[in-house]
């Protein structure tokens, strides 16, 4: 069995949170978007698209000997 840890992904849910904690700490939502993509290496979000690739490469035959991995699907996210 093997772990998939997505990242920040792209989307509605992403951007209410990132509107929320920008509300509260008093800023653009921009502003808090970069933050937030401050701490990823590849300074963007991943795409469900991203995470469901991962999937189906891990289920074809092409990932038949893979196993008992956590495999990130991130970015490298370097903290939150």
């Amino acid at each position: 069995m093997n772990a998939i840890l997505p990242g920040i992904v792209a989307g509605p849910r992403m951007e209410g949170v990132i509107e929320a904690r920008a509300a509260q700490v008093g800023v653009s939502y921009d502003e808090m978007e970069k933050t937030y993509l401050d701490r990823v290496s590849l300074r963007r979000m991943v795409s469900a698209e991203d995470v469901a690739a991962t999937v189906l490469f891990l289920v074809s035959s092409a990932g038949q000997n893979i196993s008992g991995q956590s495999i990130g699907v991130c970015g490298n996210v370097e903290s939150l």
